[in-house]
């Protein structure tokens, strides 16, 4: 099994507005934490994110996350 390209060994912690988002998967997106399209030179695809309301989140980046989309502290054992 492929595995995703770790962007960065932290999280990018932002506040979202209300929406749909789509987190990558891959690691290879130029827009990171997510989704430019870059996942179709590999098997990943982009996960949905849907916020109901504007909320501060902690994304994953280094994509090994067993929360994913969300920084589950797995990037400081990498």
């Amino acid at each position: 099994m492929e595995k995703p390209n770790i962007a960065f060994k932290m999280p990018a912690v932002i506040e979202l507005e209300a929406g749909t988002y789509w987190w990558c998967r891959c690691g290879l997106s130029k827009n990171q934490p997510f989704c430019d399209g870059s996942h179709k030179t590999t098997s990943f695809t982009p996960i949905k994110l849907e916020l109901s309301e504007k909320k501060k989140v902690a994304l994953c980046q280094c994509k090994y996350s067993e929360k994913i989309p969300y920084c589950d502290g797995t990037h400081r054992k990498l």
